[in-house]
């Protein structure tokens, strides 16, 4: 078969890549999505608006945590059986999964629309903002079921050996996203919900796309009689509840900058934050991207008991991530105000706020790849607590602490700082996880 061609191949550089490139650019392109609308939201809209796309932010990730628990941690279940020569039985878990997802994103979109205006209101915000909070996230909600669908189907396109369709669904989307932003908001006056709807039709690309891609019996994942089976869903929820965390922890953090910005320099403050994600964000895809590329390609190895080819692909990619992290680091210090001025003009208080927030926050790339590797990798290999843990404390605890600690010493600079510190702690963490259970794995 030809899945067992490729996963048989010899663990090269030169191979990883054929897994890794797609993804990653698949998901360089995938964090497009939320920087294009805050491109065309700031230079349309103003800066406010701006704000009120990463005030919705949390709200956002709450709804798709779930799916994203699903998505990995389904696939690394999935991947493992396929491994084992389980073809049948993956692909009635892979259905089911599916359908729970479509379950899911019902009882999330509806959840959505109950909670957002009390948290918005709750926030005293001003008039402006908090209306351009809830008809962005009113808009967006609309399209809940497409954005869950794609974040599984990407993944399971990866695993099937169709990363270049997942990463050309992501290209197609993300270049309809900014067609799209530019035709409601600047020609048709949507305002900021023409940008919310301009994502939702970008991500329905890969969703509507699977949907035909898994029909096909000849794919090596594919639709077929779904089959209950609780012990498949605990197991993905436990491997993908790192992840989970992750979103959900993501959506507290991102509510505690908002704050804490809108205590020491209100609205603007927001502003500055947004951009400042968008430029970690597009850095973190690189590793993200990767990560994913190579997870099936762990995942396979794992339940194939292959120890030399998993061993050989840990270092590689130890290696890759390290190249990423110095490259990424050296282009965020001299691109900084080119990267800000896309989002705010020289005279805007935002400005010098966001360049010298996004020069001490660059030091955070040193550390991210290797967090976001380990935390992935343990989820591929099945241990979903271990996973978790990293991603947990990473995201929140360590975060928590700087956030608390640094502002109160250093007021805004501290906060800036909040986010190197946090990762330098969590790689602390992640290389004492990594040796404790290199035996275990032999990796």
């Amino acid at each position: 078969m030809d899945h067992q061609n490729a996963y048989s191949k010899p663990v090269t550089c030169r191979n990883i890549c054929k897994f890794a490139v797609p993804t990653i650019a698949m998901s360089v392109f995938m964090s497009f999505y939320t920087m294009v609308d805050g491109l065309f939201v700031s230079n349309l809209l103003g800066t406010n608006a701006l704000s009120a796309i990463n005030l919705t932010a949390p709200v956002i990730q709450l709804v798709t945590a779930i799916s994203t628990m699903l998505a990995t941690g389904g696939s690394a279940v999935i991947m493992k059986k396929m491994g084992e020569d389980k073809q049948q039985e993956a692909r009635e878990d892979f259905t089911f999964l599916i359908f729970v997802n479509v379950i899911a994103g019902l009882a999330m979109c509806i959840l959505g629309y109950s909670v957002m205006e009390s948290i918005f209101r709750g926030m005293e915000l001003s008039a402006e903002v908090a209306r351009y909070c809830t008809t962005y996230l009113g808009r967006y909600l609309l399209f809940t079921i497409p954005i869950l669908l794609m974040n599984n189907f990407t993944l399971y396109m990866i695993a099937s050996e169709k990363a270049t369709l997942s990463l050309l669904c992501s290209v197609t989307g993300g270049v309809l996203n900014m067609v799209l932003d530019y035709v409601f908001i600047a020609v048709f006056d949507l305002g900021i919900g023409g940008a919310a709807i301009a994502t939702g039709l970008g991500y329905s690309v890969t969703a509507i796309v699977g949907l035909f891609v898994f029909s096909c019996r000849k794919n090596l994942l594919h639709f077929t009689k779904p089959v209950f089976r609780g012990k498949v869903l605990a197991g993905a929820a436990t491997n993908g509840c790192s992840e989970m965390a992750t979103a959900l922890v993501t959506g507290i953090i991102t509510m505690m900058f908002n704050w804490t910005m809108l205590h020491y320099v209100g609205e603007n403050g927001v502003a500055a934050v947004t951009i400042i994600m968008y430029v970690l964000m597009f850095a973190s895809s690189l590793y993200t991207g990767y990560s994913y590329g190579v997870a099936p390609m762990i995942s396979y190895y794992y339940g194939e008991k292959n120890h030399e080819k998993l061993k050989k692909l840990v270092s590689t990619s130890l290696k890759v991530i390290a190249v990423i992290s110095i490259v990424t680091v050296a282009v965020s210090f001299a691109a900084t105000r080119p990267l800000v001025s896309v989002f705010a003009r020289p005279d805007n208080p935002v400005y010098e706020l966001s360049v010298t927030g996004n020069r001490i926050c660059t030091l955070a790339l040193f550390f991210i790849g290797f967090n976001i590797f380990a935390s992935s990798m343990f989820t591929a290999l099945s241990n979903g607590i271990i996973s978790a843990v990293l991603a947990f404390s990473r995201s929140f605890v360590f975060m928590l602490i700087a956030m608390l600690v640094l502002p109160a010493m250093l007021g805004v600079n501290g906060i800036w700082m909040a986010t190197s510190v946090a990762e330098l702690m969590a790689l602390a963490l992640s290389l004492f996880l990594f040796c404790k259970y290199r035996k275990r794995y032999q990796y």
